[in-house]
């Protein structure tokens, strides 16, 4: 053999060598590759979604519908995420933390409301016609006497530090297209019921935390009702107490 030929072959057996390497190297790569899927997911969707297990897991994966088993994940995770996502609820990362479960639960409350909300009795139903606001269970209905006229709705009112006042009011200004020179939004089928404190329709989310600026928010087919329901000096009754204020 020549001196060329030995260097030809011990660089093809160097090449042959690295190759085996390589290929070595990419099969232990494929095989690892799969363990950073989750339940189906992918790497992008696994690094999207918080895997914690949060506080209220069971809970929530009940809410959902979603398998109890009180552990998070991917699938759990998407699910609460989209949640998160149609209620304008932050971070939205698919954990099943406090303010998540809060919000389900005032839902769980309106659904058991059925069409008895005055079932305790503590909205008036002694003054005629009257609409009632439950900050408790952030729902409003009207009512005549004992009869109920429209709802129950859902509502959003004030957060912790404007929250909307309590007590027996009476709506003393009406304003179908109302501009808030405070907050620079329009307010439509505005009925004012205490120091700047109304009812009007909003396109966010019932229950999109953490409320509003102390007025009842509703969505707009509720608020066109009401504003064909009401008049000035119709009564309002605000009681109970927001969660989270």
């Amino acid at each position: 053999m020549g001196a060329l030929a030995a260097i030809r072959t011990v660089r093809t057996g160097r090449k042959v060598r690295l190759g085996r390497r390589a290929g070595l190297a990419g099969a232990v790569a494929a095989l690892a590759a799969p363990l950073v899927v989750v339940a189906g997911g992918t790497p992008a969707q696994a690094a999207s979604c918080n895997l914690s297990t949060g506080p209220y897991q069971s809970q929530v994966e009940k809410f959902l519908g979603r398998p109890v088993d009180g552990r998070q994940s991917l699938a759990d995770c998407q699910a609460i995420r989209a949640f998160q996502a149609k209620h304008g609820i932050t971070p939205t990362v698919g954990y099943a933390g406090p303010l998540t479960w809060r919000t389900m639960s005032t839902m769980l409350a309106q659904r058991a409301a059925g069409n008895n909300p005055n079932k305790a009795g503590t909205c008036p139903v002694n003054r005629g016609r009257i609409a009632c606001v439950d900050l408790t269970r952030q729902l409003s209905w009207i009512q005549d006497g004992r009869t109920l006229k429209y709802g129950p709705v859902p509502v959003r009112t004030g957060k912790d530090g404007t929250e909307t006042r309590t007590g027996l009011k009476k709506i003393y200004y009406r304003n179908i297209n109302h501009w808030s020179t405070i907050y620079k939004v329009w307010m439509p089928y505005s009925q004012f019921f205490d120091g700047g404190q109304a009812f009007h329709s909003t396109n966010k989310s019932m229950w999109n935390p953490p409320g509003s600026g102390g007025c009842v928010n509703m969505r707009p087919a509720d608020a066109k009702a009401y504003w064909n329901l009401l008049k000035n000096g119709e009564d309002v009754f605000v009681y109970g107490r927001k969660p989270g204020t």
